[in-house]
C-alpha cells in the first residue's frame, strides 16, 4: 500500500482524522461573514480529492475584529451545517479556527485596534487600544461561545489562532506584550490570556470536542517568539489539558514572507523550529511550510516530527494529490511550484481571492471546465508554451485529437529561461508535468515545427488555438516617458532578459544595467542571474521600489533582502535611461531630472512586449476557426497564459 503512514487514521480527542494529510486554515476570498456556497464547493473538491482534515479560515470571536467568518453571531450554524454535511459525505472531517487580529484589525463600529499594549503593528501601524480586564474578558466569553457555535454547526473542532502576530501571539510575544499586570511579564502571565479562552471553550463544548492552538514556531524577529518559548508555551498548554492538538507554523507580520515561504524557500524550510516545539508535547500535532508532495510527506511522519502534515498551496494545484498519491497514481498529480502568484498573491492583490497559477480551476470550484465534447475534432496548437500546452492538454481531454507544433527544440517556452534564474528552478516542473500529461494523451508533439497559415489550412484541422507568444520590445522606451526615445538602443550589447537567460548575450559582461519598467519577477530574477555570474548590475527602475509589484505575492522583500545585500548591486528607483553608449548608460531621475552615467558593458530592458498575432490573423482571414492565447492574446504572465490555454482548449 502507498504511504502506509500518511494512511493511518489519528484520533484528536473524540474526532479520528481518516489520514494524515491535512489542510490548515487560510484565507480565500470565498467567504464575507458567513460561509458561502462558494467556500462549500472548494472545501468539498478537496475532500472529494481525499484529505483527511480541513481546517476553515478565520472565524472572528467578536464584533472588534471582522473576518471572513462572523462565529460571533448566532446564525452562523447554518452555514457550518452546510459545510459540514459536504464535507462528511467524502469522509474529511473540518475544523474552524478562531481568531481574534488584535491590532491587526479594525472593530465593525470603525473605533480603535484592541491589543494587549501600544505597540504599532508593522503593516498599517494601528496603535491598538491597550484592552482593560473587562475587554479581556469579552474576548474570553467570545472565543468559547464561537466554539459553542461550531459545535451547534456540526462541524468535528475547533483552534485557537496563536500564531502569526494576531491577538493571542500579541500577548505571548515580548516584542508586543509590554503590560505590567497579571497578563505580562513572565512566560506564564503572557500565556493567561489564551488559557483562560481555552478553559472557557473547554467548558462551552464539554470534554470531547476536539480544541486545539496554532502557534509561530519563531515570530523571525528580534524581541519576537524563539523557539525556546514557543516550546515551553506549547508544553505548558498540554500538560494542563488544555489543548487536544498542536499546529506549528512560523512568523509573523513583521517577517510576512514566512507565512507562506515561495520557491526561494527550501522544501520544508519550517521543519527544523517546527520540530523543537512539536517534541515538546504528546497531543498530536501537526506540521507545514513547502511540503509539496506526500513522499515528503511521509518522511515527516515517519521521523516522529508531526502527527499530521499540512499541504495547503499543493491540494489548491491539485485537489485530488491525496487519491492520486494513495493509488500509486502520484505521477499524474498537478504540481505546485511554490510561486505564490495565484494563491496568497491573488487574495492579497487582484481578483482579491484565492486561485493558482498553474491550475485554473482553483477558485471556480462547482463549475467544471473541462467537459468531454460531443463530438471529437481535429485541433491544431501553435506554440509549445505554458498556454499551448495547457490548451493541448485541455482540449485533448475534451476528446478531440490534438496536434501540438513548437518551432523550439523543447517545450515549456518562457518557464524554460526563467527556471535559469537563482531560486526559479521549480518554473519549469509545471511543464515537464504537462509535457508527460500530453503524451499520456496521446497528443502528437512536433518540436522544431514553425507552421504558416497555408500549413495549419491544408492540415485538414477543424480548429486552431494560436499561443505563440509575445515579441519583446526593444525600443528601449519607458511607460513612465513613453515618448522619450532612448539614444544607443540598437547597440549590440542591448537586449531583453530572455537574451540574457536564453545565453544569446552577456556572456563574459563585468558590468550590467537592468532597467526593470514593471517590478515583476523577470527584471529582478535576471539581475540576480547576472550576480551569481560575477557581474556587476545597476539595477533601474521607474517604480518606486525595487520588485514592487511582488508584494502580495510575499516575493517582494526576499528579493530586496538577497539583492541590495549583495555588494555588487546598485539600485536607482524613480529613474529611467536616456542614453546608451558602448560601455556606459546616462540616467535621468524622474523626480528632479538630474542625470548620472553609470558603466555598462551590458544593458537589458525589461519594458514589455507586444503578441505574436499575425498567424490568428491569417487563419481568421482565410475563414479558419482560430483562438488565442496566452501572450499572443495579451502579454500578461504565466497565469494569465495558464488561464487562456484552459478557456481557449475548452472551447474548441
Amino acid at each position: 500500500m502507498a504511504y502506509e503512514i500518511l494512511q493511518e487514521p489519528v484520533r484528536i480527542n473524540g474526532c479520528v482524522i481518516p489520514n494524515r494529510i491535512v489542510r490548515t486554515a487560510h484565507a480565500t476570498g470565498f467567504a464575507h461573514g458567513e460561509v458561502s456556497p462558494q467556500l462549500i464547493a472548494y472545501h468539498e473538491a478537496r475532500a472529494r480529492g481525499g484529505v483527511g482534515l480541513s481546517f476553515l479560515e478565520i472565524a472572528a470571536v467578536h464584533p472588534s475584529t471582522p473576518s471572513s467568518i462572523f462565529a460571533f453571531r448566532d446564525g452562523v450554524q447554518d452555514g457550518y451545517r452546510r459545510v459540514a454535511d459536504a464535507i462528511h459525505r467524502h469522509g474529511m472531517r473540518v475544523f474552524q479556527q478562531l481568531w481574534h487580529g488584535g491590532s491587526s484589525a479594525t472593530p465593525l463600529d470603525g473605533g480603535p485596534a484592541w491589543g494587549p499594549s501600544t505597540v504599532p503593528e508593522p503593516l498599517q501601524g494601528r496603535t491598538p487600544l491597550p484592552m482593560t480586564q473587562g475587554m479581556i474578558d469579552e474576548v474570553v466569553a467570545g472565543f468559547a461561545s464561537a466554539a459553542r457555535r461550531c459545535q451547534e454547526g456540526g462541524l468535528d473542532g475547533v483552534e485557537v489562532h496563536g500564531a502569526h502576530g494576531y491577538l493571542v501571539c500579541q500577548f505571548l510575544s515580548p516584542l508586543t506584550n509590554r503590560r505590567s499586570d497579571g497578563y505580562g511579564g513572565s512566560l506564564v502571565n503572557r500565556t493567561r490570556f489564551l488559557r483562560e479562552a481555552l478553559a472557557a471553550m473547554r467548558t462551552a463544548v464539554g470534554p470531547d470536542f476536539p480544541i486545539g492552538v496554532r502557534l509561530s514556531g519563531t515570530e523571525g524577529v528580534e524581541g519576537g517568539i524563539q523557539p525556546d518559548e514557543a516550546s515551553r508555551t506549547a508544553e505548558m498548554l498540554a500538560a494542563a489539558g488544555l489543548v487536544d492538538f498542536v499546529n506549528v507554523s512560523m512568523g509573523s507580520y513583521y517577517a510576512f514572507p514566512k507565512f507562506i515561504g515561495a520557491m526561494h524557500e527550501p522544501l520544508g524550510y519550517e521543519l527544523p523550529t517546527s520540530e523543537l516545539v512539536t517534541k515538546a508535547v504528546r497531543v498530536p500535532t501537526i506540521v507545514t511550510g513547502r511540503i509539496m508532495d506526500l513522499h515528503d510527506a511521509e518522511r515527516v511522519v515517519r521521523s516522529g516530527i508531526a502527527d499530521l502534515v499540512s499541504m495547503v498551496r499543493a491540494t489548491i494545484a491539485d485537489p485530488e494529490i491525496v487519491a492520486k498519491s494513495f493509488r500509486g497514481d502520484a505521477k499524474r498529480v498537478r504540481p505546485c511550484i511554490s510561486c505564490n502568484q495565484g494563491c496568497v498573491g491573488g487574495l492579497l492583490g487582484a481578483p482579491g481571492k484565492v486561485g493558482c497559477l498553474v491550475n485554473p480551476e482553483a477558485g471556480f470550484e462547482g463549475a467544471p471546465q473541462v467537459v468531454r465534447a460531443e463530438t471529437p475534432r481535429r485541433v491544431l496548437v501553435v506554440g509549445g508554451g505554458p498556454a499551448g500546452m495547457e490548451a493541448a492538454y485541455t482540449a485533448a481531454r475534451r476528446g478531440h485529437r490534438v496536434v501540438l507544433c513548437e518551432a523550439g527544440r523543447s517545450l515549456g517556452g518562457v518557464s524554460q529561461l526563467a527556471r535559469r534564474a537563482p531560486h526559479r528552478e521549480d518554473m519549469v516542473v509545471i511543464a515537464n508535468w504537462l509535457a508527460l500529461e500530453l503524451e499520456l494523451l496521446g497528443v502528437e508533439l512536433r518540436l522544431g515545427a514553425p507552421v504558416t497559415a497555408a500549413e495549419a489550412a491544408a492540415g485538414g484541422f477543424d480548429a486552431v488555438i494560436v499561443a505563440t507568444g509575445g515579441e519583446p520590445r526593444r525600443d528601449g522606451r519607458s511607460r513612465h516617458r513613453p515618448t522619450l526615445a532612448v539614444e544607443g538602443v540598437g547597440l549590440p550589447h542591448v537586449g531583453t532578459p530572455e537574451d540574457v537567460l536564453a545565453g544569446r548575450l552577456g556572456d563574459g559582461a563585468r558590468s550590467a544595467l537592468v532597467y526593470d519598467d514593471f517590478g515583476h519577477v523577470s527584471g529582478a530574477s535576471t539581475a540576480e542571474y547576472l550576480l551569481a555570474r560575477g557581474c556587476r548590475v545597476t539595477f533601474v527602475t521607474g517604480q518606486a521600489s525595487l520588485a514592487s509589484e511582488l508584494g502580495p505575492s510575499l516575493q517582494a522583500d526576499p528579493y530586496n533582502a538577497r539583492l541590495r545585500s549583495h555588494q555588487d548591486f546598485t539600485l536607482f528607483t524613480r529613474t529611467i535611461v536616456t542614453t546608451i553608449a558602448p560601455d556606459r548608460a546616462t540616467l535621468r531621475d524622474l523626480d528632479t531630472a538630474l542625470e548620472c552615467e553609470v558603466e555598462a558593458e551590458l544593458v537589458v530592458f525589461e519594458t514589455g512586449a507586444l503578441p505574436r498575432r499575425e498567424l490568428y490573423d491569417a487563419l481568421v482571414a482565410r475563414g479558419i476557426e482560430a483562438h488565442l492565447a496566452g501572450d499572443a492574446l495579451s502579454t500578461r504572465d504565466m497565469q494569465h497564459a495558464f488561464a487562456t490555454g484552459r478557456r481557449a482548449g475548452a472551447a474548441v
